[in-house]
């Protein structure tokens, strides 16, 4: 098992097995543009927000939806290339994506132990989970709507307790 769960390694270069739909309300799937990654989550997300730091505006050029899982919850199939770097919060991050068509799934940091990001966009049914708040805010262009009735959050959250079965 890795930081982030569970990965096997596919050999082959073409889509991955796991399967495309959603078997239960606490399982998903999901997987990168070209299918070579493939991923299952067996829980619930601990929270879901809409991140404006200035390296998700990057990665997405607007803020991201993320969503935060059980590191032990998360099966991965396919291969992935890290990138680590310092955020804004100082903490260092890697960001895992996929070395074919280069999307960004996931991403974790010893700020939050336990924990990884999933991008809500890459999963099978996005709309299945619904950000709670807005992070870093204050770094969001001018142009961008918020959603008043999502919670504001300047910068960067509060590291919360790690979930019971962190490792």
């Amino acid at each position: 098992m890795n930081a982030i769960g569970r990965e096997r390694k596919d050999s082959s270069s073409g889509p991955s097995s796991l399967p495309t739909q959603v078997t239960s309300m606490s399982e998903r799937t999901g997987g990168c543009l070209c299918g070579r990654v493939r991923y299952r989550l067996t829980a619930q997300p601990l929270r879901s927000r809409i991140c404006w730091c200035r390296d998700c505006q990057r990665i997405a050029g607007n803020g991201t939806v993320n969503a935060l899982f059980p590191s032990h919850a998360i099966e991965i199939t396919g291969s992935m290339r890290d990138y680590m770097q310092a955020a804004d919060s100082g903490n260092a991050v890697r960001r895992r994506f996929c070395p074919n068509c280069g999307c960004h799934l996931f991403a974790d940091t010893p700020g939050y132990p336990g924990v990884v990001v999933v991008r809500v966009g890459t999963l099978d049914d996005a709309s299945s989970i619904r950000p709670s708040a807005n992070i870093w805010s204050s770094s969001a262009p001018s142009w961008a709507h918020l959603d008043p009735t999502l919670e504001r959050i300047e910068g960067q959250p509060a590291p919360s307790k790690p979930p019971p079965d962190a490792a």
